[in-house]
């Protein structure tokens, strides 16, 4: 990964990205919605029927408590005995028992869809994320940290799980639930019900001003668990430099700084989360006496009662047996109402979460506009080009011409020009200024200067990690812009300063620069890059397994590796940054001897601060504060006694 170019800070993107200020966004929710009815068309309906089913069978305790208090006053005023009131009262049980069994049967088949559908919709949502990120431009990684990035794919993607598996279920039961409720109890008495709406309206102004607060202050929360996360990834990879300089201490207060805005978020949010369940509970506590009362009241004074029963021919005077169903009821309303409540914090925090995670989604992807392919190709003697299916060895770009519908083949050969370039990271802040550079097939161009010169930049706009203000670039005489970039990156072979092993065997890590490389060619990369003998001494040989990032290994054998895995790619141009500054003297004269094989026929660029190994370049470019100030080769550089003569006297009296 390159580093970060200078004059580029980390900076926040929208959806929570540091920097950002937190805001509530329901609209993504909409947008999980629709992906889960993408993803699960068929899933998806059926686990809503069967919350539907289970939610409205909730509901029906309270008109079978109705109809069977009802039945035994009638039957206790009527002196009925239990033998006849047991034949109405027994087939309403075993029809509630029945409607109970159907729904334990939903709520399985609801519980096991959802459980297969969420982690489903999880792993593709990790997938999208991935893939998506596959294509995001060099400058997005450089502009982000890390560790926030990471966050995107555990504790955002936990929101959304929870959004999934609980959340939509428990929101569609509890407003399916309240409705039902609602309009049963306006068929028993519209006169309590309008009672209890008044409480509803006291629990609905708590709600709000509450799960206002709390939403926020979840939001935060989760900007600063990422913020968090980034802060110990740095420490963590950098954690030798930290001790070296004795930097315990400030590391630690930075990261107290930031633990305490996660602990004052944190607590802040559950302060107002925690707060909200009790009182919406004393609230419905208090509509159930106030009811209780004002039933009992209605009762007792022989107050009508008005309902929409009563259209249909009920009893227009309150009964105990509407008390009772009403206070079951209140309990239920209110009970739901407070779910529905609960949730807000859930729902804040997966506002949060997705919002963050379609930022990372929505991030456009690296523009390629490029139609020049790079295809194996076969030479006859008269040197005509033919493409063919085989690898030959022998690579052409495939240039098709949408003015005519002609397609020309041009060899690969290696031939670079940059032709009065101008480029900068941030605009009114220039890094390069008219360079032009020109190295022909075969040549080796070494970039020398002071950090912060441009020499990596040049590099990078080599491989098109970014695209220039101005100027142009050539490859063979095409123009690098109409190159894709896949394909011009393929025919680069890149080594950094900052090795990058991945979890794996040696010689999976080698295997890296060509998929389909064999064991042979992979040692045979080995043994040119001068790595071959160490690897046999490992453990396991070429089997060996490197976790992170190859710790098991010196810095010095992990750079060797890195070569040999450009070697194994055996591009016509090969880029190397700093390639050799983590090598040892006498490992560099084993490295040099590989590199030189290496290089023996290829366009070669060459960044180094060690000067002893740029002598042998054929061009040698000296550059300071973005311009190219001297060029040439060594002899004629130290003829001249200008900055590289500098440099190049002055790095021997250090040595």
């Amino acid at each position: 990964m390159p580093k970060m170019p200078k004059g580029m800070p980390a900076k926040g993107g929208p959806g929570g990205m540091p920097g950002g200020r937190p805001k509530a966004n329901f609209k993504v929710l909409g947008r999980v919605v629709k992906m889960l009815f993408r993803y699960y068309p068929k899933m998806v309906p059926v686990a809503i029927v069967c919350i539907l089913f289970s939610s409205i069978t909730a509901t029906i305790p309270a008109l079978f408590l109705e109809r069977v208090t009802n039945t035994i006053n009638l039957c206790y005023q009527n002196g009925t005995p239990w033998s006849v009131a047991k034949g109405e009262i027994l087939p309403q049980v075993f029809l509630l028992i029945g409607l109970y069994l159907l729904s334990l049967a939903a709520v399985f088949l609801q519980t096991q869809i959802m459980a297969i559908m969420t982690q489903g919709f999880l792993g593709k949502m990790r997938k999208t994320m991935f893939d998506g990120m596959q294509n995001l431009p060099i400058r997005y990684f450089d502009t982000h940290k890390h560790g926030d990035i990471m966050s995107y794919y555990t504790n955002d993607i936990d929101t959304l799980r929870e959004l999934v598996s609980q959340v939509f279920p428990t929101l569609i039961r509890a407003g399916v639930i309240v409705v039902s409720v609602f309009f049963i109890m306006l068929y028993f008495s519209i006169w309590l019900t309008l009672i209890l709406c008044v409480g509803v309206v006291a629990m609905i102004l708590v709600s709000k001003k509450l799960g206002g607060g709390s939403a926020l202050h979840f939001i935060k929360l989760q900007n600063s668990v990422g913020k968090e996360e980034g802060y110990v990834q740095e420490m963590m990879n950098g954690q030798k430099v930290v001790k070296v300089f004795c930097h315990e201490d400030a590391a630690q207060q930075g990261f107290d700084t930031i633990n305490e805005e996660l602990c004052k978020n944190a607590g802040k949010a559950h302060a107002y989360a925690n707060m909200m369940g009790p009182i919406i509970m004393n609230i419905g506590n208090i509509l159930y006496v106030i009811v209780a009362i004002v039933g009992c009241l209605f009762l007792v004074n022989g107050i009508p009662n008005a309902s929409i029963g009563a259209i249909f021919g009920r009893n227009t005077m309150v009964t105990i047996s509407i008390i009772v169903a009403f206070l079951s009821m209140t309990k239920q309303f209110t009970g739901n109402i407070n779910q529905v409540a609960q949730m807000i914090n859930s729902v804040a925090m997966a506002s949060a979460g997705a919002g963050r995670i379609f930022a990372l989604i929505d991030e456009k992807p690296e523009v390629d506009d490029g139609y020049v392919t790079l295809v194996n190709a076969k030479i006859d003697p008269e040197g005509n080009i033919t493409e063919t299916e085989e690898h030959t060895g022998v690579w052409a770009w495939k240039h098709p011409h949408s003015a005519d519908g002609t397609i020309t083949y041009t060899r690969l050969m290696g031939d670079v020009r940059m032709t009065d370039v101008d480029f900068s990271y941030v605009e009114s802040k220039p890094v390069l200024h008219d360079v032009s550079v020109f190295a022909e097939p075969g040549q080796k161009v070494a970039f020398v200067g002071a950090t912060g010169a441009g020499k990596t930049t040049i590099t990078n706009l080599i491989n098109r990690f970014y695209d220039i203000a101005d100027g142009k670039i050539r490859y063979d005489g095409i123009n690098i812009n109409k190159i894709k970039k896949s394909d011009l990156r393929r025919s680069l072979g890149l080594v950094l300063q900052d090795t990058n092993l991945f979890t794996g065997t040696v010689m999976e890590n080698i295997r890296y620069g060509k998929l389909d490389a064999t064991d042979e060619e992979c040692m045979e990369a080995a043994r040119l890059a001068g790595a071959d003998d160490f690897i046999r001494r490992l453990p396991k040989g070429y089997d060996t397994e490197l976790t992170s990032n190859g710790a098991n290994l010196s810095q010095g054998q992990r750079q060797l590796i890195s070569i040999a895995r450009a070697a194994v790619a055996d591009p016509p141009v090969m880029i190397l940054d700093e390639a050799t500054s983590s090598i040892d003297t006498r490992t560099e004269a084993i490295v040099q001897r590989g590199m030189d094989a290496l290089m023996k026929g290829r366009t070669v660029f060459v960044i180094a601060h060690r000067l002893s190994t740029v002598r042998n370049s054929d061009v040698i470019m000296v550059l300071d504060h973005g311009r190219i100030i001297e060029r040439g080769n060594h002899e004629k550089l130290i003829a001249e006694k200008g900055t590289y003569y500098r440099l190049y006297t002055g790095a021997f009296e250090l040595e």
